[in-house]
């Protein structure tokens, strides 16, 4: 009895230990409890959504075939292959995704050459606060690496990211959990040590699938009730959301 007494304690002085540690860390970062944070890029870094819906829209239009919102919203967040199934599914097996998805990326960077990239509020402000505490940053993205990266080098943040997790980086895309999990273990992290930015229903629940607390700002999907208790803070923008994780 005395020995498992003995025993216990030492386990808790240990704890003790490790959680006085744990804050004298967490103290230096100005108090933030996040060693490593992971953003999707489209509809939560820059404003995309509606230009691929714009384009693909009138695409399809072109060829005579009905679409709206509520078919793009279930491609949100998808990989390609998976975009691609589902498209066949609405459209029937004949249906040529993959001349459609060349197309919208021919229109789509033709429009940010043209406009630039759009980006949404508060995402500098973000990874300057985040890069000032010491936070490990990583892209978590359905889009292709391709794409994924010539975008961070035109909206200047590539070399802010410390690694990058793009659609032909995992097999299994959103909602599943691999490419969270995948971004924690190139950050050298635990998954329970990071924050998650997410804007789309399926990214939410691969973030929480993974074990990371969650931030969701909304774009084009409003969050359900199935994931409304996966999502640890909602917030309108990327401004907001440093004012919640912060505290």
């Amino acid at each position: 009895m005395y020995h498992n007494f003995v025993a216990i304690t030492t386990d808790l002085s240990f704890f003790v230990k490790y959680a006085i540690i744990y804050r004298l860390k967490s103290e230096k970062r100005g108090g933030f409890m996040f060693k490593g944070a992971v953003f999707d890029m489209d509809g939560l870094m820059i404003d995309s959504e509606r230009l691929v819906y714009s384009i693909w829209q009138e695409m399809l239009d072109e060829d005579g075939k009905e679409f709206n919102l509520d078919i793009f919203k279930k491609t949100i967040g998808l990989r390609r292959e998976d975009s691609c199934e589902y498209y066949k599914s609405v459209y029937g097996d004949d249906f040529d995704y993959p001349a459609y998805k060349a197309e919208s990326r021919i229109r789509y960077f033709k429009r940010i050459e043209k406009n630039g990239v759009p980006v949404k509020k508060g995402l500098y402000e973000i990874f300057d606060y985040l890069k000032s505490v010491g936070c490990k940053i990583s892209l978590a993205t359905s889009t292709s690496s391709q794409t994924a990266l010539k975008i961070m080098k035109k909206i200047n943040l590539y070399d802010k990211f410390d690694a990058f997790v793009c659609g032909d980086d995992v097999k299994n895309g959103k909602p599943d959990p691999e490419a969270f999990l995948i971004a924690a273990k190139k950050l050298r992290l635990e998954p329970v040590d990071c924050v998650a930015f997410e804007d789309s229903i399926n990214g939410i629940k691969s973030a929480h699938a993974a074990g990371m607390t969650t931030v969701m700002v909304p774009d084009l999907s409003e969050p359900t009730d199935e994931i409304k208790p996966m999502i640890d803070f909602l917030c309108t923008d990327l401004s907001e959301a440093i004012e919640r994780i912060s505290n």
